[in-house]
């Protein structure tokens, strides 16, 4: 009897030493999945979706990545409304902010018209660009560490084989799906939309030659350029919007390589000095040059905000599947473009932190 009960007691024993394993494992598990070298650790996950919506629904999920600065918030906050009331697939928004925007972005998503969203928050350490950017002390200010977020896709979604990258300044109107069901070819990491495609023209930069193209982007007077034999009038594209295959991105290691033109700009000033734009756009103009595929150019309608004036006619707005913004005049400022159609998307800030400046232009007032 004795005998017995010790066997028992030892089983019983062996049961709970061995569940207390799993869960521990489990954790281990968890842990190791969310910490990230690269020190992109996520910080909010609302991963379940209300079962009527899910009944609503599709089964596609589709991961969409969007940086998010505190001085821009209403931007994301608009399109990723716009992102979620054009689809029935299951869109997870993976949202990348520093450290100091997380309680303002997480109220703000507390919304009662966003209250549904499935999104991950993750905060960028933007130590990550030590020795890989060049900081001007009189211009630190003017550094946006999150515009190198899209260099990171992978480590980003690390569970995604494929990814959709929009810029904050942008609306979509038509299903994401689509965009994300863009062809890549095989081989191809990554999709952009083409600077001198039919749609967006050519937006000339004064003193750097042309913007669509990459004399405008990259100084051909450095030997490290003209080794690379890449035509300086080569077709650029826009890095605002991206469809990115995150296995082929992997395979190539695209960020280790961005991160290497990156570096090796510091060093040697690579980069166009005349050119009026972002310094995140070089470094993959040269990884992608004639290894990217092509996004329906309805699916990036920009240069809306490089012109005060209206580059295009409302039914040609209307009829865009995605509009952008990039440039100096952005839709919650004073003077950009349609900015009523952006609008229409905007969710107000619940801290008034972030309030839109009224326009007073003809196109506003005969809203």
């Amino acid at each position: 009897v004795n005998i017995s009960i010790l066997i028992v007691a030892v089983v019983i024993f062996l049961l709970v030493l061995h569940h207390n394993f799993l869960g521990l494992s489990d954790f281990l598990k968890r842990e190791l999945t969310d910490a990230n070298p690269l020190g992109l650790q996520p910080v909010d996950f609302i991963p379940a979706v209300p079962q009527r919506l899910a009944d609503e629904r599709n089964d596609k999920e589709i991961s969409v990545v969007i940086a998010a600065s505190d001085e821009r918030l209403g931007g994301a906050i608009a399109a990723m409304n716009s992102i979620y009331h054009h689809t029935r697939s299951n869109v997870v928004f993976h949202i990348v902010t520093l450290n100091d925007t997380v309680d303002h972005l997480r109220l703000w998503l507390s919304n009662s018209a966003l209250k549904n969203l499935r999104y991950r928050i993750l905060d960028f350490d933007p130590r990550v660009l030590e020795g890989k950017i060049e900081v001007d002390p009189q211009k630190a200010d003017t550094l946006k560490p999150l515009t190198f977020a899209r260099f990171y896709l992978p480590s980003l979604v690390p569970h995604a084989e494929k990814a959709i990258y929009v810029d904050d300044d942008v609306i979509v109107q038509d299903d994401i799906l689509e965009l994300y069901n863009t062809p890549l070819k095989p081989g191809h990491a990554a999709a952009f939309s083409d600077d001198c495609d039919s749609i967006t023209n050519k937006v000339a930069v004064r003193g750097a030659g042309n913007q669509y193209n990459y004399i405008g982007f990259l100084d051909y007077k450095k030997e490290t350029i003209r080794k690379l034999a890449m035509k300086a009038n080569t077709c650029s594209f826009n890095p605002g919007v991206i469809v990115a295959n995150l296995t082929e991105w992997k395979l190539q290691n695209i960020t280790k390589q961005l991160e290497k033109w990156m570096a090796l700009n510091v060093v040697e000033q690579l980069y166009s000095r005349t050119l009026a734009g972002s310094i995140t756009t070089p470094p993959l103009l040269i990884v992608f040059y004639k290894q990217h595929s092509s996004i329906d150019p309805m699916w990036n309608v920009r240069h809306l905000g490089s012109t005060a004036g209206k580059r295009y006619s409302p039914q040609f707005v209307k009829a865009a599947k995605l509009l952008h913004w990039n440039g100096h005049f952005k839709p919650w400022g004073r003077t950009a473009s349609y900015a009523e159609v952006w609008e229409k998307w905007y969710i107000p800030d619940p801290t008034g932190k972030f309030s839109l400046i009224r326009r007073h232009s003809e196109a506003y007032e005969a809203k």
